[in-house]
């Protein structure tokens, strides 16, 4: 005769959400919320492809990191307020050398105002991510 054992395994999950979807609740005493996902997400003046413009312009590759060779990716996330302007910068992703990581702030803080997240119409407070590829290139050969 077979005997048949069952296993009752239970498991508790915490959802920790340091930040808010904007998606049906918006109260009015929650105006300082950090949202990550609006209904139209913040903006750089001119759109994704003057981003990219801005960062490979303005980023300036750190000399010990190119005299080491040193490459990486930092992701580096940051806050766009009300009024475009960004706060909170930190690296969630170092690119794993400091002068890097220093570099992609850098070129962050550089950055103009930027258009504001919105939720129904409403402007708020909205968490960006943006990724830094530090990538060396080989020097071009001198034309003769």
């Amino acid at each position: 005769m077979k005997k048949t054992i069952f296993y009752f395994l239970c498991i508790a999950f915490t959802l920790v959400a340091p930040m808010a979807l904007a998606q049906d609740v918006m109260n009015p005493g929650e105006e300082e919320e950090v949202y990550i996902v609006v209904d139209q997400m913040p903006e750089f003046p001119g759109g994704r492809q003057a981003l990219f413009d801005f960062i490979s312009t303005n980023v300036v590759y750190p000399t010990v990191a190119r005299e080491n060779g040193i490459e990486g990716k930092a992701i580096v996330q940051f806050v766009v307020e009300k009024d475009g302007s960004i706060t909170h910068i930190e690296v969630v992703r170092t690119a794993g050398d400091p002068s890097l990581d220093k570099e992609a702030i850098r070129v962050v803080r550089a950055m103009p105002k930027w258009l504001p997240g919105k939720h129904r119409g409403k402007t708020l407070r909205v968490k960006y991510t943006v990724p830094f590829n530090f990538r060396l290139t080989a020097p071009e050969p001198k034309k003769k």
